[in-house]
């Protein structure tokens, strides 16, 4: 008999907001690139998405391919020093109900897994806060005196969580029909369909949309959306696009 595990995405379901964001910050405040590359680049898709006239996959689309010019060239050392100094000032910033789950996943003596889409060094900081069992995130490549290439393996998209997911589950010997994922974005769509229980959390429109499509995930889908200090649980069959 297999092992129970919970996969959780980060950006958007445990951490509020996008952290590679947060790193991108730093990395312009400790001048290791200039701020120009925010301000003409980021800054217009975040604003969009902020005041809701964008998508948020298309602003983090945006992010990664900004950052991963930025950080060409720049060595590990600086990336691991700002991931540890994100974590350590942001990592609490989370919704309420995936903490709590994380928590009660640990209490029930289940495997506790991040599969995130964000920088591999930011994953590990988050994963060892949070005390999970690994991880898996996007990694940046990386030259032989340790500076970053601008090449990478990305893990954001569907089709590499779902590859994750299964070495995963042949490493700690995971039942993955009685298994739990939580995400909130269509890179997560494949993660809901391994598992046995997964949760949308706080989901796009276009993964709600793939949800629906799908019999399979429709069946055994649990909607959780967070605002303010309210939790709501949804029924997939009564929402409603506007």
């Amino acid at each position: 008999m297999g092992n129970t595990a919970a996969f959780f995405d980060i950006d958007g379901t445990i951490y509020r907001e996008g952290l590679i964001t947060e790193v991108f910050k730093k990395i312009i405040k400790y001048e290791l690139v200039d701020e120009v590359k925010w301000y003409r680049e980021v800054k217009p898709a975040f604003v969009k998405w902020d005041k809701r006239q964008g998508d948020y996959d298309t602003y983090l689309l945006k992010m990664v391919d900004i950052y991963i010019e930025a950080i060409k060239g720049i060595n590990k050392y600086h990336i691991d020093y700002i991931a540890k100094k994100v974590i350590e000032q942001k990592g609490d910033r989370v919704y309420t109900f995936t903490r709590e789950r994380i928590k009660w996943h640990k209490e029930q003596g289940h495997a506790v897994i991040a599969i995130s889409g964000s920088p591999i060094e930011l994953v590990r900081e988050m994963s060892a806060k949070y005390n999970m069992d690994d991880y898996r995130g996007s990694i940046y490549l990386l030259d032989k005196e340790n500076n970053y290439t601008g090449d990478i393996i990305p893990m954001w998209d569907s089709e590499s969580k779902e590859k994750a997911i299964k070495e995963l589950s042949e490493k700690y010997n995971i039942d993955l029909s009685k298994s739990y994922a939580y995400g909130d974005t269509s890179g997560d769509f494949t993660m809901f369909k391994s598992v046995g229980i997964p949760y949308c959390i706080n989901p796009t429109k276009e993964l709600l949309a793939k949800v629906m499509e799908n019999d399979e995930v429709r069946e055994k889908i649990k909607v959780v959306v967070e605002r303010k200090d309210v939790t709501y649980n949804l029924d997939i069959n009564t929402i409603q696009f506007i």
